[in-house]
This record gives structure tokens, C-alpha cells and sequence, in this order.
């Protein structure tokens, strides 16, 4: 009872069920990322519309909110290939936690600075609105080049980008990264996803918490999957793991964590 409790919230792996004759990687993929990032994105136009009825027009906070993820969602949609890789789809199974995660919490979570917005009406100044844009901009600068790096490292590692990288030989066979992104700490595209979390709160100011609550509860999540990841990796990789951790100490935040 326990396991299959466990097993239905958790998720199953279809690929080792006979019932099912469709690949899991390629069920969840969909599913993951053009149904929750879908569903953010028309939370946050119908917001933005309704701030246009309410007020006649926009506010520079809600504008930057809709571009700063519809960049988000565009870019997981153009890069849609390297989702594939990711832990979601490799290794989580298929159950509760994934579909009401995707249909529900994740699409009301990500858009609650647009709804915050639509009540609670910001002014934002020239100048912070182009130090949040800033940083948006350096956390999906971060983010889309340690993802494109390490995708690209997966491919093809004789790739001219990515042949000059120092790497650690393991057991398996595998190479692991102790330059370039990948050098700098374990997760850098996590860093760029929690920097872009931030701006997207910021342009909804300080009076109230809730429009922060995604960062914070963001920030719960990568901490508990990179947790997740280190188990996995160090019984993958063994010592090639230890001599990596010891090569790159820190995990998201460099010379902090």
C-alpha cells in the first residue's frame, strides 16, 4: 500500500511497465513543459488585459513581468530538445506530483506577480526598472549559456565549443566538466534560474510578501534537487564525483553555497 501510495504521488517508470508501448521521456516532455508554460503565459496576458480594463493601460511592472517570462517560456520552448536531459524527464517518475505540479501549482505559482500586480498597482521608475532588467538579463544570460554548454558537451564533445574544456575521466566512461560554466559551480544554470526568480518578483516592490514567494519557494526546490542530484551523481561517479566536488566546491552560489 505504502509503495504504491509512494508510487502514484511520485511517479511511475512507464518505460519498465509492458501496458504502456509509448516512451516515457517523450510522454513527459510534452507534458512538462508545453502545458504548464502554456498555461503561464495566458494567465499572465489575462492579467496584463485586465490591469488595460481596470486603468486603461499597462503598467510598466506588468509589462516587464510578461516579457520577462514569455523570454522564459521561449526559450524552453526554441530549446525544447535539451529538456531531455534534465531530471524531470530522466529520472522522476510519471505520477500525481508531476501532473498537478505542471496543470496547477507551477502555472498559478509562476504567474502570482501578475496577479499581485492587477491588486496591488506599482510605480517603477526608469532606473530600477533597467537594474531589474539587468539582472534578468545576466540570470538568462547564465542560465542559457551553462545549459547550452553542457548540452552541447552531451552531444558532441568534440565540438570545437566545448573541446578545450578540462574534464575528469570516470568509471563509466563519462566526462565530467570542471571548466568553463561548469567550473564555476555545480549548478550555474540553477544560479541564472534563481536570478531571473528574483527579477521577476522585484518589479512588484516591497510592501508584500506573496509576490516573493516564488523565489523563496524556488529557492527551497533547486536547494532539495541539487541535494537529489549530489546522491546521484556520487553513486554514479564514485571518487570521480569526490575529485570533482573537491575541484568545484560550491554548489549555486559562488563563495556562499
Amino acid at each position: 500500500m505504502c509503495y504504491w501510495s509512494h508510487k502514484n504521488i511520485c511517479g511511475f517508470d512507464i518505460t519498465k511497465c509492458k501496458r504502456f508501448n509509448v516512451c516515457e521521456h517523450f510522454s513527459k516532455a510534452p507534458h512538462d513543459q508545453l502545458l504548464f508554460l502554456s498555461l503561464q503565459v495566458v494567465i499572465n496576458l489575462g492579467m496584463l488585459m485586465k490591469e488595460v480594463e481596470l486603468r486603461g493601460s499597462p503598467s510598466l511592472s506588468m509589462i516587464l513581468v510578461n516579457c520577462f517570462q514569455l523570454l522564459y517560456v521561449a526559450d524552453a520552448l526554441w530549446n525544447e530538445e535539451a529538456v531531455l536531459t534534465t531530471m524531470d524527464i530522466v529520472h522522476d517518475g510519471f505520477g500525481f506530483m508531476l501532473v498537478f505540479g505542471d496543470l496547477a501549482w507551477v502555472p498559478f505559482t509562476y504567474s502570482l506577480q501578475a496577479s499581485f500586480l492587477v491588486v496591488h498597482p506599482q510605480t517603477l521608475s526608469l532606473l530600477k526598472a533597467a537594474v531589474i532588467v539587468a539582472l534578468n538579463g545576466a540570470g538568462y544570460y547564465i542560465f542559457r549559456k551553462s545549459n547550452s554548454q553542457k548540452n552541447q558537451f552531451r552531444r558532441d564533445p568534440t565540438h570545437p565549443s566545448v573541446s578545450g574544456l578540462e574534464t575528469i575521466a570516470t568509471a563509466t566512461g563519462k566526462r565530467l566538466l570542471v571548466s568553463g560554466w561548469w567550473g564555476l559551480v555545480r549548478h550555474p544554470n540553477y544560479l541564472g534560474d534563481l536570478l531571473m526568480a528574483l527579477a521577476w518578483s522585484l518589479p512588484c516592490g516591497f510592501a508584500h510578501l506573496l509576490p516573493y514567494f516564488y523565489v523563496i519557494y524556488f529557492t527551497v526546490l533547486l536547494i532539495h534537487r541539487e541535494a537529489r542530484d549530489e546522491r546521484q551523481c556520487r553513486a554514479k561517479y564514485g571518487l570521480a564525483w569526490d575529485t570533482y566536488c573537491r575541484r568545484v566546491p560550491y554548489r549555486i552560489f559562488p563563495y556562499i553555497y
